[in-house]
């Protein structure tokens, strides 16, 4: 999905001239390095007390330990805080640093979290909530419930990739801007619709090791993590398809002549902390490769190159990545997921079978195929709003392709045009349709966003609960006959 949200302007506005600008802006970030240093230092810290409550050191007496646990936590998140706000106040502070500063805050939010349902409380004072009201980072004293000292770790269980891939019943997922570092969010809208959902999707990029707490996370409520997985820094712009560092042809490498993939050590550690979990995820490698606006895409929609991509790239690349993954034992629990986009709106060289088949890895490499679908302005005449128009013409392409599970990876509708309602239900519908049987569940991607599309930049609400009526056609489609959808009732 194509999004972008910055601007720049050629001179700082707290500079009087540009020379004084590019002084203050390496200043900014000398400030905001120096800040995700100290974040960063005090959150890989032994002394840590999340990593302390994880390793299960078990103190003389819990109950104070879960306060000082608490109160720790309190303070590190006003730091993560105002650590953020500072780095957004400074125009020249990088948005990866931005990122890592935002998910180290997402952190340690779930592990407090996590700390406040331990005790009992079922809900956190003014301090950790996300009106950031009490600045100061002040707590309450609190008495906590007795806990017994010999409390230990429970081990995380989860299902088999087997029954993973081939489920009973269909999944139902939701990407929200927090989980699974943290369920805020996503707890509230599974709330509005009555069902708990049983898949978490989340973006990850090639400048950040494996986050096992977010793989843990997500198992510790039975549901299915889902990472999509892409070859370029996690704080990229979604306009941006130039990645120089990120050629496709760099991470394949050449083996023949005994050149390594500039990835090679990354992929290999990363594949190993998966090992090391034990536990299962599904990833999302680069989707959307049929499409013009990825730096893992292989040409326009003229033919050109983009950003020195080779045609048969993509599939190399693919390949590669799998096989150090295969000789590291990992396969053994990733569910691989190659999902294009739906090919409506694709340039028409960019449209036909023969071109999606030269993109696909082969049998041997994919557990899953899926799509990426939205009803999204500005709509085509011919649009009537359904799940037809948008999924049928590519679902026939993926069968043609491949005898896969079918996995709705990306999806969802904006209300612009007052359409949302209409094609929410058609989707449902669809989805019970005898001849989508193989279609095993889809993940909405329930944010507001703002994107580029065919050059005309616009605000989408893609939420489930952006109105009454579309969250209404929403709970009424998830629970029609036929859609085989067996989610966990929230009252």
């Amino acid at each position: 999905m194509s999004t972008s949200n910055s601007t720049q302007s050629p001179r700082a506005w707290w500079a009087g001239s540009s020379s004084r600008a590019r002084l203050s802006a390496v200043g900014a970030v000398v400030i905001v390095a120096a800040l995700l240093a100290t974040s960063v230092f005090v959150w890989s810290s032994p002394q840590n007390p999340v990593r302390q409550a994880i390793a299960g050191q078990v103190e003389l007496d819990p109950n104070a330990k879960l306060v000082k646990d608490r109160n720790a936590l309190l303070s590190q998140i006003v730091a993560l805080r105002s650590t953020l706000e500072n780095s957004e106040s400074l125009l020249a502070a990088s948005e990866t640093d931005k990122a890592a500063i935002q998910q180290a805050l997402w952190s340690a939010e779930g592990e407090l979290e996590e700390i406040e349902k331990s005790r009992g409380s079922g809900a956190t004072d003014d301090s950790t909530g996300n009106s950031g009201d009490n600045d100061s980072g002040t707590t309450a004293t609190v008495t906590p419930p007795k806990v017994k000292p010999d409390t230990v770790t429970v081990a995380i269980d989860a299902p088999s990739k087997a029954a993973i891939t081939n489920p009973k019943s269909s999944y139902f997922g939701m990407y929200t801007e927090q989980a699974p570092f943290n369920f805020a969010t996503y707890d509230a809208t599974a709330a509005k619709i009555g069902s708990a959902p049983n898949v978490v999707g989340y973006f990850g990029g090639w400048d950040e090791d494996f986050r096992a707490s977010a793989v843990e996370r997500a198992w510790k409520r039975d549901t299915l993590p889902v990472l999509t997985w892409e070859s370029r820094p996690i704080g990229s712009g979604n306009d941006k398809i130039i990645e120089p560092d990120y050629e496709l042809p760099d991470i394949i490498g050449d083996k023949a002549n005994g050149v390594a993939g500039t990835f090679d050590d990354y992929l290999t550690k990363y594949a190993k902390d998966i090992v090391k979990t034990g536990l299962p995820l599904g990833i999302r490698l680069d989707h959307e490769m049929n499409g013009v606006w990825y730096p893992w895409a292989e040409t326009t929609g003229s033919g050109a190159s983009i950003n020195n991509n080779r045609v048969g790239d993509y599939v190399k690349m693919w390949k590669h990545v799998h096989d150090i993954f295969e000789a590291e034992g990992a396969n053994d629990l990733v569910v691989w997921i190659w999902a294009p986009n739906i090919t409506n709106n694709l340039p028409s060289s960019h449209k036909s079978n023969e071109f999606l088949a030269s993109l696909y890895p082969g049998d041997d490499y994919v557990d899953w195929v899926g799509l990426s679908g939205y009803l999204r302005p500005p709509y085509k005449t011919a649009n009537n709003f359904s799940f037809s128009y948008t999924f049928d013409a590519s679902l026939e392409s993926l069968r043609s392709i491949a005898d896969k599970p079918i996995f709705l990876a990306e999806i969802g509708a904006s209300e612009t045009g007052g359409h949302k309602a209409k094609w929410v239900t058609s989707f449902f519908e669809g989805l019970a349709r005898e001849e989508n049987s193989d279609i095993v569940g889809f993940s909405w991607f329930n944010l507001a966003v703002t994107s580029y599309t065919e050059g005309v930049r616009a605000t989408n609400d893609w939420r489930i609960d952006s109105r009454r009526d579309s969250l209404e056609a929403f709970t009424t489609g998830i629970a029609i006959d036929g859609a085989n959808f067996d989610l966990e009732a929230i009252k």
